[in-house]
């Protein structure tokens, strides 16, 4: 087979400046707002949703009041018939809430008159309201407020005719128990102390400091009742009575209770405050901190995300459904950003904040920075700064570590070379500067990917025949990092030549290519664009296969489809969708990718396309890169679609993969790492941020829509 080598056209990269480096800009798309999201309160705040519809439903503290070590986030509870309404954690303990009046308990979700309906949520607070009795309502507000603390507002309104003794109890509990459980000397709190112990991720992991000594404290505003309790039972008999006891150093339950009097029509205000912190740090400032939270102004919390979510884009949605999603995107997002912290400089996200912290906090890849695609209409400034962390990072070399956050730089080296990250960088930087129109931001990148651009043609290009093959840990480094068809079955990833490595590589030099031309420079612009239209016709003529229609891995030596056993790298994968995305297919194979791709035995799947083929004997549509739907290579895949004309069919796909992001939603209450081709089913980690790229295919589609749209009257 013929060997072809790329353009190699010599150019520096040097100082960008004179004539022809004026000011250059692109104009953010911004969709035109259609009802019923008109007017200038977002969406989020004016909400009606119950347990049945598709509400994201765990909250972090804002990213300005965030800390990695100590870092506590709550899902709520409020869809289980036999549990509290309550805000669980991973460690801490779940908080709820129990009412009394008479000899009236109402204490687990299916005892309550009316079940909680959702007023307004955002990443960090929620609002909601329900009636535990026939006669009290309850309208209630939960703010997470930092890392270290949450508060809760409880209004109670008495909405008989008579007046009417309430008992309100707050309460904590663990299925281990909570020590040195104490009452603390105002007598209006309690405080305890639980473990959080490391998982398996963060112990083999040096460079990750961990916490696992925490001291809490639970405090109500006003003279209350202690409690603490060995078990469930003795605390459900403790309610019934309305008498708590504090007799308990240890204990699997621990409550505050007080008693409110209500006149006829009147109300009463309750704040309930929850704090954890490392158990080695000062008590004193933890505890008066928390005093200080029964006057904090939760309303200036709830105005403040209004004002930030202003940015999203308004677009028309079919349902209700759709439009919850969607929006419900953005609070995942955003809950996984955090402040500069230890070598970060910029502010920078985890995979994954509530309710697994291990791996989910290691720090940034560029694969998961696909969703800075979609969050940039929600915060320009952060995304620009969460790819400027890399930008810090980089080497002298142009290298950029696999993974990079506050505690950990993580190289990989293996088998002579360290391991970077698939190289999205210059694609993600060029869009989300598109947005955001930041110059300065622009140069940065333009020189950063130059660079890193070169480290890949110096380091992943073994056979200098102008192809790339992935390296050091080659299996982290593709993004697809277990249970490969190709990797399993076949041989290391080094040992091929990749289509999906050499079109990601396209599309970094179309970006730097475009980015130079904003930057006027006109020298660099025509440079990478060469460079890119020949490892196009590279890919194009090196990893198709006219008989099967597709694009697949060759034998680094001979470019064929044989490594060890004829045709042994002839498995479709969703890398062959990969040129699709980069614009280097052309018409003809972009049709019969297509006509692949809708095959109903190979790709088309009732939720997505998988990521190995349906007919493959490796497939499982729950396993690991051997079958699930991921949702950011659909959302590439449905570019590549919008790009070569196939509309019709990027809006099937899009419509097949929401439908199982909203039954989850519907059902879990949160987005998934990935989800199954086959079945209303979601897997491995929660509150993923790569998920959130569904935002950006709505856009996406929503923008292409209006541009192809006959024109009206003139």
């Amino acid at each position: 087979m013929a060997v072809f080598v790329l353009l190699s056209v010599a150019y520096p990269g040097g100082a960008l400046g004179g004539a022809n480096s004026a000011e250059a800009s692109t104009a953010p798309f911004t969709p035109t707002p259609t009802a019923p999201d008109t007017g200038a309160v977002p969406y989020l705040s004016r909400l009606s949703a119950t347990a049945d519809d598709p509400l994201f439903a765990t909250y972090a503290a804002p990213m300005r009041r965030s800390s990695y070590l100590v870092d506590e986030g709550y899902r709520f509870q409020f869809d289980e018939p036999d549990a509290p309404i309550h805000f669980g954690t991973d460690h801490a303990g779940d908080w709820g809430v129990a009412f009394r009046k008479g000899e009236a308990v109402r204490h687990q979700l299916s005892d309550m008159a009316d079940r909680p309906v959702v007023t307004a949520s955002y990443s960090d607070l929620v609002r909601y309201r329900y009636r535990p009795f026939d006669g009290v309502a309850v309208r209630a507000f939960f703010q997470v407020y930092s890392s270290k603390y949450a508060v809760r507002r409880l209004i109670m309104t008495n909405q008989t005719d008579e007046r009417i003794s309430l008992d309100v109890t707050s309460f904590v509990r663990r299925s281990t128990p909570m020590r040195a459980v104490r009452a603390d000397s105002l007598d209006d709190g309690l405080v305890f102390q639980h473990r959080h112990p490391p998982d398996g991720w963060t112990k083999r992991k040096d460079q990750v400091p961990h916490v696992t000594d925490r001291q809490d404290l639970l405090r109500m505003q006003g003279p209350a009742q202690v409690g603490s309790f060995g078990d469930s039972t003795a605390f459900r008999t403790a309610l019934s009575r309305g008498i708590l006891d504090a007799s308990a150093d240890s204990a699997r339950i621990v409550a505050l209770q007080r008693r409110l009097e209500l006149a006829a029509g009147a109300s009463d205000t309750l704040r309930i405050v929850r704090g954890v912190a490392d158990a080695h740090a000062p008590s004193t400032p933890f505890y008066a901190k928390s005093r200080s939270l029964f006057s904090h102004d939760m309303e200036a919390a709830l105005r403040h995300n209004e004002r930030l979510y202003r940015s999203v884009p308004r677009l028309p949605f079919r349902s209700k459904e759709r439009r919850l999603m969607y929006w419900g995107t953005f609070n995942l997002m955003r809950q996984c950003m955090m402040p500069p912290e230890g070598k970060a400089r910029h502010n920078y996200y985890i995979y994954s904040r509530e309710p697994t912290w291990g791996w989910g906090h290691a720090g940034q890849v560029f694969h998961e920075s696909l969703a800075m695609l979609a969050y940039v209409f929600l915060d320009p400034s952060s995304a620009l700064n969460s790819q400027r962390l890399y930008m810090d990072r980089q080497w002298a070399n142009g290298y950029i570590e696999y993974r990079a956050g506050p505690y950990l730089d993580a190289t990989n080296f293996a088998r002579g070379d360290f391991t970077s990250s698939a190289p999205w960088f210059s694609y993600e930087n060029w869009t989300v500067y598109r947005h955001t129109g930041n110059r300065r931001f622009l140069r940065q990148a333009y020189e950063s990917g130059q660079q890193l651009y070169r480290w890949w043609q110096n380091h992943r290009d073994q056979d200098s025949d102008g192809l790339a093959e992935w390296g050091g840990h080659a299996v982290l480094e593709s993004v697809r990092d277990a249970n490969v068809a190709v990797w399993k079955d076949v041989g290391w990833p080094s040992n091929f030549e990749a289509p999906e490595l050499n079109a990601m590589l396209v599309k970094e030099a179309e970006a730097l290519s475009k980015m130079a031309e904003a930057l006027g420079d006109s020298t660099g612009h025509r440079y990478w664009q060469k460079e890119a239209d020949a490892r196009s016709e590279a890919i194009r003529k090196t990893f198709w296969d006219e008989e099967t229609g597709f694009f697949y891995y060759v034998d680094r030596t001979d470019h064929d489809f044989t490594f060890r056993e004829a045709g042994d790298l002839k498995r479709q994968e969703i890398i062959g969708f990969m040129p699709l995305w980069a614009g280097v297919a052309s018409d003809e194979q972009a049709r019969k990718l297509v006509e692949t791709m809708t095959d109903t035995t190979t790709f088309w799947r009732p939720y997505g396309l998988p990521s190995l083929a349906a007919n493959d004997p490796f497939y499982d549509p729950q396993g690991y890169w051997n079958g699930p739907v991921w949702i950011q290579w659909q959302y590439l895949i449905m570019k590549g679609l919008l790009e070569y004309g196939y509309d019709d069919v990027a809006r099937r796909l899009t419509d097949r993969v929401l439908s199982n992001v909203i039954h989850q939603l519907e059902t879990t209450h949160t987005f998934w790492e990935f989800y199954s081709p086959e079945a209303h089913w979601g897997g491995h980690h929660q509150t993923y941020i790569w998920t959130g790229i569904v935002a950006r295919m709505l856009i996406d589609l929503h923008r292409s829509k209006a541009a192809r749209a006959p024109a009206g009257p003139e």
